[in-house]
Order: C-alpha cells, then sequence, then structure tokens
C-alpha cells in the first residue's frame, strides 16, 4: 500500500501544473468510446474563450491505471453498462480525493450502470443534486437554470449531479443533458448553433472548475 501510495502522489504532482484532460476507459461492455469528436471540440472552444492551454492531443486512460494521475480533469461517456473492479474503485477513489476531477455524461441508458458502480468508489457518499447555484454553473458562463437541455433522450429535465469530498465537488455526473453530443461535430447530430454553444460554454464551466478547484 505504501508502494502504491507514493507512485499516486508522486504522478499527482505531475498534474499540478497540467491542463490536460482523458478520456476514462472503463470495462463492462459500454460504449467509453461514443462521441469521438466531443472533447477535441471542447478542448478547442476553451483553449480559444477561456485561456487554457490543453493539449488537443487527447489521451484514453483506463480506470485502474495510475496514468490517471497525470490528468486533472478525466471525461467519461457512453450508454449502457459499466463495471469497475475492485482496483479500479480503489485507484479512481485515491485520485478523486487527491485533487482529480471526474466528469461523467450519460449518453443515454448509463445511469442504473454508473450509479451502482460508484458505491464501490465512494461507499459511504450519494450522488447528489447540485443547485442551480453552485459555481459550477457561473465559472465561466452563466447558466441561471442550471445544466442545459442539448437532446431529448425520455424528455425530463436536465439534471446534475454530484459527490463531495471534504466539501469539493470531486464527480460531475450529468443526466438527461448530454453534452458531449453537443460538443461532437455539428454533422454528428445537426444541432442548431445556439444548441451546440451552450454544450460547448457549459463544458468550460465544468473545465474551468475543475482547473480551479
Amino acid at each position: 500500500m505504501k508502494v502504491y501510495s507514493s507512485i499516486f502522489f508522486s504522478l499527482f504532482s505531475l498534474f499540478l501544473f497540467s491542463q490536460d484532460l482523458a478520456i476514462l476507459k472503463y470495462k463492462g461492455g459500454g460504449d467509453w468510446y461514443s462521441n469521438p469528436t466531443a472533447l477535441l471540440n471542447l478542448v478547442k472552444y476553451c483553449n480559444d474563450n477561456i485561456d487554457t492551454n490543453i493539449n488537443e492531443n487527447i489521451q484514453t486512460v483506463e480506470a485502474g491505471s495510475t496514468d490517471i494521475f497525470q490528468f486533472p480533469f478525466l471525461h467519461m461517456t457512453g450508454h449502457g453498462n459499466v463495471f469497475f473492479s475492485d482496483d479500479d474503485a480503489e485507484n479512481l477513489r485515491n485520485y478523486l480525493i487527491s485533487g482529480g476531477f471526474l466528469h461523467i455524461d450519460d449518453n443515454y441508458g448509463m445511469e442504473p450502470y454508473i450509479t451502482k458502480e460508484l458505491k464501490k468508489v465512494f461507499p459511504n457518499n450519494d450522488l447528489v443534486e447540485i443547485p442551480k447555484d453552485h459555481k459550477i454553473f457561473s465559472s465561466a458562463y452563466e447558466f441561471a437554470n442550471g445544466l442545459p437541455k442539448i437532446h431529448e433522450h425520455d424528455g425530463k429535465a436536465p439534471q446534475a449531479f454530484g459527490i463531495f469530498y471534504e466539501s469539493r465537488l470531486v464527480l460531475l455526473f450529468t443526466f438527461e443533458s448530454d453534452l458531449g453530443d453537443g460538443w461532437e461535430d455539428q454533422e454528428v447530430h445537426n444541432d442548431p448553433e445556439d444548441v451546440r454553444e451552450k454544450a460547448l460554454k457549459m463544458g468550460a464551466n465544468i473545465v474551468k472548475y475543475a482547473f480551479e478547484n
């Protein structure tokens, strides 16, 4: 355990000065690779509009790998099954309590699986709805009504849930919104420009919040 801890904290020190993002690859058969153009478009938007300097070479890291400690921000998406092994869960927990941030964007159908698996990561913490006055909704752009609705899905109102550790929001789960679809190249979903702009602005808020907190 001491060896593991030393690896965690040495790797974590690398991302104290980093602004890089990575896609989280997980087990279970879910399509972790969906929305292939989304994160790159968000990175370009952030670099152009909120003074970030994020590497446009988007990396993929596995949930159980110490490589996650090289990135202050991880993005996870998909439609279906998610499975975290005990080692995955411990690694993710250590990453998050050490200062990392995980954004999980339900691409439709992920919710029942991810909520179950997150109990392995934080057995004593539940996902809680994030209030509309939380600063993640105003860190760069103002969203007075909270999370924007990007895709129809089941027609429900969009909801932002989070897990807090020692009062810091370490994990954001966006549900019934599908921000990632709004980040994708325009021809993928043919979303109107104003809808894509809302999605990118909210994404920029998440990135800015994660880098500053």
